[in-house]
C-alpha cells in the first residue's frame, strides 16, 4: 500500500511536471509565421571598394575585430566595454578590393532598400541578394552618416517587403525578433527582448536607441529588428562588446527615426537635421545642488554658439533646458533627437531654469550647418596671476594666443597651476583650463576673480564654468567648511 502510494504521488508529481512544462511551452513566442511571412524581404548586401590614388584600400578591413578602441568615457574601467560599428576596424596591408558584408530590407516591391551608412560606405559596388538567390546591383539613393541609415535602390518589381510600425509603441521587455547575416550566414534568425529605450550613444547624438538582448554580430549589421506582429520597429546598427561578437547588448535605431531620415533621401537624397547651437551637458547632483534645484534634471547650457538659433532667442549660459516643445528633458541626451527631428525653419517652445525661476523661450529652429572640426594648441602663458589658497589653484591673465586656442573671445582666467589636495582639484579643475565664471558670475579680470573667491561662503556649492581645449564644460565645487 506504502509502495503504491509513493508510486502515485511520483506520478502525479510527473504528470504536473509534464502539464506546467506544456502550459510554458504554449506561452513562449511564436515566431515561425513571422518568418515565413517576412523573411523573405530580407536581403543580404556585399560591397566593394578599389584603391584609392595612394594605394590603400577606400575602407577598412573587416576580417578582424580591432583590439584597440578606446572605452566609453565615464565607465568604470572593470566595465569599460567599447562601442564599435560592426565594421569599423583597424586598417591594414592592401590584399586586393576591400570588401564588406551587412543585411538590409526592403521596404517597397519598386525595389527600395535600408540599410546602415556604414555598411555601404565608400563601395564602389553594392551586390544585393534576396532568399531566392537574384542578385542586383544596387544604387545608392542617399546615406546620412549622424543617423547610420542609407536607402538603395534596385530594378525590380513585385518585390517582398517589410511592414512598418511605430518603436514609440514599443514596450521594455516584449519580445523582439532579428534577421540578417552574422558572419555571412544568410537569413539567420535570433530572438529577444527589448533592454531598453532611448539609450543615448557616444558618437550617436541624434538617435534614441532601442537595446536588445537579441543576438546581433558582425553581418546583421542594417538588419530588421521586428514586434512580434511582424512590423519593423528598428534597424540593427551596433553592438557593445569587447571581442568583436555578441555580448548580450546591441542596439537598433527606430523605425520612426528610419522614416524621417528615408522620406529625406528619397525627396533631396540628404537629410535636413534641426539646430538649436547650444552646447549642453548633463546636471549632477552637485550641480543641480548649486543651481538650487531640488532634483538633478534636463540639459544645462554650457555654450551657446554665435549666429545660432540660441543665440538670437536669447538662450544662456547656465541655462537648464527642461522642457522642448512640450516634452520633458530628464538627460541632457534627450534633447538632440528632438531638436534634430524638428521641422528647420519652425518655431517651438522651450522652457528654461535661469536664476532658479522658469523661462519661456521661442526659438527658431534653423538646419545644422556642416561638422567642423576644431583643432586647439597651448602656447605660452602670460599677463598678471594670482593665488588662491581657498580654493588650492593659482590662475592668470590670458595672453591673445591663449585666447584664441581657447576660443575664448573676452575675459575668463588661465589655470596656471592646481593643488592635487585642494578643492577645486577635487571638483575637476586642471592646469591649462579656462575658468570664464564662477557661481554665475562672469569673470573678466584675474583681480575680480580673486574677489569674487573671497566672497564665497564656507559649505557653499557653486556651479564653474571652464574651457578646457576649447570646449565649455560646468563642474560643481563644494566650499570646504572652516576647521574648528
Amino acid at each position: 500500500m506504502r509502495k503504491y502510494f509513493t508510486t502515485s504521488i511520483l506520478g502525479a508529481i510527473f504528470a504536473l511536471g509534464f502539464v506546467s512544462n506544456g502550459v510554458m511551452a504554449r506561452d513562449l513566442p511564436e515566431f515561425t509565421q513571422l518568418v515565413e511571412k517576412y523573411g523573405s524581404a530580407v536581403v543580404n548586401i556585399s560591397t566593394s571598394a578599389k584603391k584609392d590614388a595612394a594605394g590603400k584600400n577606400k575602407e577598412d578591413d573587416d576580417s578582424e575585430p580591432s583590439p584597440n578602441r578606446p572605452g566609453m568615457p565615464g565607465m568604470p574601467e572593470d566595465l569599460n566595454e567599447f562601442f564599435r560599428h560592426f565594421f569599423d576596424q583597424e586598417k591594414g596591408p592592401y590584399q586586393g578590393p576591400a570588401t564588406s558584408l551587412g543585411s538590409g530590407f526592403i521596404i517597397s516591391s519598386d525595389g527600395y532598400i535600408v540599410t546602415n551608412n556604414h555598411v555601404i560606405q565608400n563601395a564602389d559596388e553594392i551586390i544585393v541578394r534576396l532568399t531566392d538567390r537574384r542578385e542586383f546591383i544596387a544604387k545608392l539613393k542617399g546615406a546620412d552618416k549622424l543617423s547610420d541609415i542609407a536607402l538603395l535602390k534596385v530594378e525590380a518589381t513585385d518585390l517582398p517587403t517589410v511592414k512598418l510600425g511605430l518603436s514609440k509603441e514599443l514596450k521594455v521587455g516584449e519580445w523582439v525578433l532579428a534577421i540578417g547575416s552574422p558572419f555571412g550566414f544568410d537569413h539567420s534568425v535570433t530572438a529577444g527582448i527589448v533592454s531598453a529605450k532611448g539609450r543615448s550613444l557616444p558618437s550617436d547624438n541624434y538617435v534614441p536607441f532601442i537595446q536588445t538582448d537579441a543576438a546581433a554580430n558582425p553581418g546583421n549589421s542594417g538588419g530588421p529588428l521586428f514586434n512580434m506582429e511582424g512590423e519593423v520597429v528598428g534597424v540593427i546598427s551596433q553592438i557593445y562588446s569587447r571581442s568583436g561578437g555578441f555580448m548580450g547588448i546591441s542596439f537598433a535605431i527606430p523605425v520612426d527615426v528610419m522614416n524621417n531620415v528615408v522620406e529625406q533621401l528619397k525627396k533631396d537624397g540628404k537629410v535636413a537635421r534641426g539646430w538649436l547651437g547650444v552646447l549642453i551637458q548633463d546636471v549632477t547632483r552637485d550641480l543641480a545642488e548649486s543651481f538650487g534645484m531640488n532634483k538633478p534634471r534636463g540639459a544645462l547650457v554650457a555654450k551657446v554658439l554665435p549666429n545660432s538659433p540660441a543665440a538670437q532667442t536669447g538662450f544662456k549660459v547656465g541655462d537648464i533646458i527642461t522642457e522642448f516643445d512640450g516634452k520633458q528633458i530628464e538627460h541632457s541626451s534627450d534633447l538632440p533627437p528632438m531638436v534634430g527631428i524638428s521641422k528647420v525653419g519652425s518655431s517651438f517652445l522651450a522652457k528654461v531654469i535661469r536664476g532658479g525661476k522658469e523661462v519661456t523661450l521661442n526659438v527658431v529652429i534653423a538646419e545644422l550647418p556642416p561638422e567642423e572640426e576644431l583643432q586647439m594648441s597651448m602656447n605660452s602663458k602670460g599677463g598678471k596671476s594670482t593665488n588662491s589658497d581657498k580654493l588650492g589653484l593659482t590662475v592668470r591673465e590670458l595672453d591673445d594666443k591663449q585666447r584664441e586656442a581657447q576660443s575664448v573671445p573676452e575675459g575668463g582666467v588661465w589655470v596656471d597651476k592646481v593643488d592635487s589636495k585642494g578643492v577645486a582639484f577635487e571638483a575637476g579643475i586642471r592646469k591649462d583650463d579656462v575658468i570664464i565664471s564662477i557661481n554665475h558670475v562672469r569673470i573678466e579680470t584675474v583681480q575680480q576673480f580673486k574677489e569674487i573667491v573671497a566672497e564665497l561662503k564656507d559649505g557653499q556649492s557653486v556651479a564653474i564654468l571652464i574651457h578646457r581645449a576649447g570646449s565649455p564644460r560646468f563642474l560643481a565645487m563644494k566650499i570646504p567648511s572652516a576647521e574648528k
